[in-house]
């Protein structure tokens, strides 16, 4: 909390009749812990503070609080305006003279129990620390996710654009072209019209599987279930189908461990990965392993292409993103994991993912 509005609130403090005005003697870690805790009560007061050693660590904070300091405890003891009186030196002299202290309306607490109050409360501020520390971090972590999942959401935009006009809309071009040349010949080549229709026909049903494999890419998992194994099994073999790429599957443990989103994230990471393979590796052959064990997951996509020099792609940010290692990369961090990618030139690219998986809490909507 900054001085100034420490200040404030003592200012406000000092207005209110009601406030119990304490005063504290010794400014080490006991005093020091309880001007901290003090400071922000808005029914306590400080009117004081005695401290002989000019080093004291809650001499400065007083300063700053605006907090009347004396090197002698008994002027502490003389002030009409004061309610309780602390001692957190543990000075057996001064212990004496506490005890020996008695004035209507005020009140004394040292030795032991001063002792344990100043520790409960410097405990306290610990963990109020600890707390702020603790959220500090979550608010990044959540920043992070905020952002890397937006970019992710650009990316999957971008990728099913690039599918629908690399694709299907060429499909639906080329078939239009044919249509239109089928109208030219239709009286005066037969033939040849019949042949241009026939390819025609099989260009629309290319384009309908084009347009079946975009939808199925928009909505890979059955919501309903949220079933990955059967989701990745169909990718796989529509993959085989369009691209002519041999693929293995193989797979270990039970999906129902799996929490929604990382089976998403996990469906998202294998797709990336195979797009990656299509279009830089150069490969025939790519297998996907997956194995959910009792405390992590491993997924890994092996293909048989040309490889690339991964220390290098990683020192250069453009080919760190053409080569869609980023989207793998931070796709595994927002699940909790990481993803490492081992290549060399002219013997293929492995990506290995692990995920840690806490034990799945049992809840009606399928969270944690």
């Amino acid at each position: 909390m900054r001085a100034k509005q420490v200040k404030k609130r003592l200012t406000r403090k000092r207005r209110s009749a009601a406030a119990t005005h304490v005063a504290i003697i010794g400014a080490g870690r006991g005093g020091t812990a309880l001007l901290e805790i003090f400071a922000t009560d808005p029914l306590v007061e400080i009117v004081g503070i005695a401290e002989v050693n000019p080093k004291a660590p809650g001499l400065a904070l007083a300063r700053r609080l605006n907090v009347p300091v004396t090197g002698d405890y008994h002027k502490l003891l003389a002030m009409k305006r004061v309610d309780l009186i602390i001692d957190v030196t543990g000075d057996p002299e001064v212990g004496g003279v506490l005890q020996e202290f008695h004035r209507m309306g005020v009140a004394v607490i040292g030795g032991a129990s001063a002792k344990f109050m100043w520790q409960l409360i410097e405990a306290r501020i610990r963990a109020t620390a600890e707390i702020e520390k603790t959220l500090n971090k979550y608010q990044s972590l959540y920043r992070l996710y905020v952002k890397e999942a937006g970019a992710a959401v650009t990316e999957e935009r971008t990728r099913i654009a690039c599918e629908i006009h690399d694709g299907l809309v060429q499909n639906l071009a080329g078939m239009n072209f044919k249509l239109d040349l089928c109208q030219e010949l239709i009286r005066k080549e037969p033939k040849t019209c019949q042949t241009t229709l026939r390819e025609a026909k099989a260009q629309l049903k290319l384009a309908i599987q084009e347009a079946r494999q975009v939808i199925f890419n928009l909505r890979p998992l059955h919501y309903d279930r949220l079933e990955l194994i059967p989701a990745l099994t169909n990718y796989l073999r529509s993959y085989e189908t369009q691209y002519h790429i041999k693929t293995e599957f193989s797979v270990a443990g039970d999906e129902t461990t799996l929490f929604p989103r990382t089976k998403i994230f996990l469906f998202r990471i294998v797709q990336e990965a195979l797009s990656n393979v299509q279009k830089h590796a150069k490969a025939d052959r790519v297998a996907v392993q997956v194995a959910i064990g009792r405390d992590a997951l491993t997924a890994t996509i092996t293909d048989n292409g040309i490889g690339f020099d991964v220390e290098a792609v990683s020192r250069d940010p453009e080919k760190w993103d053409h080569y869609g290692v980023r989207g793998i990369v931070d796709r595994a961090r927002l699940v909790g994991g990481e993803a490492r990618i081992e290549s060399k030139r002219g013997r293929g690219t492995k990506v290995i993912i692990k995920v840690p998986l806490a034990r799945k809490e049992t809840g009606a909507d399928g969270t944690n």
